[in-house]
């Protein structure tokens, strides 16, 4: 008796596992035209409405997308098939009404860009990024989920994705965070692996390559990946706990894609239409870096101010110079680590970031904390309204890329180094994962190099928006940083036409010379002290026969309207990075032991 009541018992609980469980199947017969069937079924529904809607943003991104755009013939029956009443409160939310305690909806989804937030289905692929593809029942994101991917058999398509793997098409997440986290490539794809053990744990590190290139092409990208895998261990120790024991790289490199890199807790989307014997194998790499880095840094070592990941509106985080940021950092670092890239190579590429970021007017306007809270308008966020993100904006890419290097630098001079801090970081808040705020970065740099140090970076470069003196921070380790103010500086991008008109393709720099002689985006410069431009002149190069001081007569029409102003032009403020020996320097030994220290080479 006690046998079969532990059998019924058994059955009982398994029925009511199987009754809570959203179960989803999705089909691309007409992927030629970019559609997918997808159908869902939520059972043992409490009585009353059953709200479904489509995400408004996606993880890693921080902007609105509104996803619900793309989705038509939406129906939704009982568990009976009868077709049921429906309200749309909203322009992104479906209420089913007089439901019998299950509800099956089914739609169909247009989805043509392959990137890190949106699908994109046609007969080479179906990349899925699980937001802009699935609808979700908000009163329902503690169940589980089952979903089959119903793959086009006569296209060789195989699935991919972070998920508990079922079959070979069939896939479960525990929950609606770790399913919306979750994307998945299906195509006819490569695959390579490598084992890493790390404190008696072996994990995979899976590469999937959807791509038009050879198999030898892939097997030397492939061995750069395992480098930057490796190195990037080095920085914090140990590889994180992945789910399952494998972190899986989804890429697809073809002509039909868009080029993103996008970061989720055991997988990253890599997407670019270079394939790697014509570009790529060069020009992505450093996305591999970037996202790679995120395992822990955005994903472990996750902003408070993220948690949970609200799919209904823009997410907003002030940490995001941090977590975006000194990952920016550690994108171009880890190259030259792992020897994929030279010193010389990284140092002078340093160069574009660096002025993006100390010659911006955007300063005067927001710390880095708020340039991070700008994510919302930036973040691959649309607006058909002129902005002046010019002069107002600072990417916290950027910023937080040239601060990582600043305290980095900073701490080399106390015989301490970022490394060490990243791996405090990680065993305070990522190993267990408990969110932090921007005050429990500034404590564990206080905890690493003390309460002095701390606060003099926080309240300067955090709280502020002060520039750290990297004059004196590169010297350290034989880099010369220079500004050129010999050169003549008109302050405004002018692209000349095949007309031979210049016209300023965006708004002056806030208090540049063509911003003092009230010049403006959309002018059309005719003539310059009576000199016409010539078609498919460089613009600087014209320039650049006159000297710093220089008063020139600009004639320009706004509006169709003939002008003229005076532009006196300033210095360049500009400046240029590059290792000692380019100018014939030799550095000395405990200058050039200091650079073997930093970027770990022989």
């Amino acid at each position: 008796m006690k046998n079969i009541f532990l059998s019924i018992l058994f059955l009982v609980l398994t029925a009511n596992v199987k009754a809570q469980t959203n179960q989803y199947s999705i089909s691309f017969e007409n992927a030629v035209h970019h559609e997918a069937e997808i159908k869902a079924t939520f059972p043992d529904l409490a009585p009353g409405t059953l709200s479904v809607r489509m995400g408004r943003s996606s993880p890693g991104r921080y902007a609105i997308h509104e996803f619900a755009k793309n989705v038509y013939n939406f129906k939704a029956t009982d568990s009976n098939g009868k077709l049921l009443k429906i309200q749309r409160p909203n322009p992104y939310q479906w209420d089913i009404l007089e439901h019998n305690g299950e509800v099956t909806i089914s739609y169909t989804l247009f989805a043509n860009r392959g990137d890190g937030t949106y699908a994109q289905i046609d007969e080479t692929h179906a990349h899925l990024n699980i937001p802009a593809t699935f609808m979700y029942a908000p009163a329902l994101t503690a169940r589980d989920i089952k979903v089959d991917f119903k793959v086009r058999e006569d296209l060789n398509w195989k699935v991919a994705t972070q998920m508990q793997q079922l079959s070979a098409t069939s896939f479960a997440a525990p929950n609606f965070q770790y399913f919306m986290d979750s994307p998945v490539e299906i195509s006819n794809h490569a695959i390579r692996q490598f084992e890493v053990e790390d404190n008696g744990t072996t994990q995979t590190i899976e590469f999937v390559l959807h791509h038009n290139g050879t198999e030898a092409a892939l097997d030397t990208y492939f061995e750069q990946v395992k480098k930057i895998v490796l190195a990037q261990r080095d920085v914090f120790g140990e590889l994180p706990q992945y789910d399952f024991n494998k972190y899986t790289f989804l890429a697809c490199y073809i002509p039909n894609a868009s080029g993103d890199g996008m970061e989720h807790r055991n997988s990253t989307i890599l997407t670019d239409t270079e394939g790697l014997e014509e570009g790529g194998m060069k020009n992505n790499i450093g996305t591999v870096s970037h996202e790679f880095f995120h395992g822990w840094n955005v994903e472990r070592i996750r902003p408070q101010s993220l948690e949970p990941f609200n799919y209904a509106q823009a997410n907003m985080s002030g940490e995001l110079w941090f977590a975006e940021g000194f990952t920016s950092y550690y994108t171009n670092f880890i190259l030259c680590r792992a020897g994929i890239i030279t010193p010389a190579q990284y140092v002078e590429g340093i160069t574009g970031t660096f002025n993006y970021v100390w010659t911006s007017p955007a300063r005067q306007f927001f710390n880095p904390i708020e340039m991070s809270y700008q994510a919302p308008f930036v973040d691959a966020a649309t607006s058909v309204d002129p902005v002046n993100r010019e002069n107002t904006f600072i990417s916290y890419y950027s910023y937080g890329s040239v601060l990582g290097l600043a305290l980095d630098l900073s701490l080399r001079q106390e015989k301490l180094n970022l490394d060490d801090y990243m791996k405090l970081v990680w065993q305070n808040y990522g190993k267990d994962e408990i969110p932090y705020t921007v005050a429990d970065l500034h404590t564990t740099l206080a905890q690493y190099a003390g309460k002095d140090f701390s606060d003099q970076f926080f309240n300067n470069y955090i709280y502020e928006s002060g520039m750290p003196d990297y004059e004196n921070l590169f010297a350290s380790v034989g880099v010369v940083l220079k500004q050129h103010l010999d050169k003549p500086y008109f302050g405004a991008s002018v692209s000349v036409n095949q007309f031979g008109s210049g016209i300023i393709q965006r708004n002056p720099s806030i208090g540049g010379p063509a911003y003092a002689a009230a010049l403006s985006s959309g002018d059309v410069i005719t003539s310059i002290n009576n000199m016409p431009l010539t078609q498919g002149q460089s613009f600087n190069e014209f320039i650049e026969q006159f000297k710093v001081g220089d008063t020139l007569t600009v004639a320009y029409t706004r509006y169709g309207v003939p002008k003229t102003t005076k532009v006196v032009l300033g210095a360049n403020p500009a400046y240029s990075i590059h290792l000692m020996e380019k100018e014939g320097d030799k550095p000395s030994r405990k200058v050039l032991k200091a650079r073997k220290a930093w970027l770990k080479t022989e």
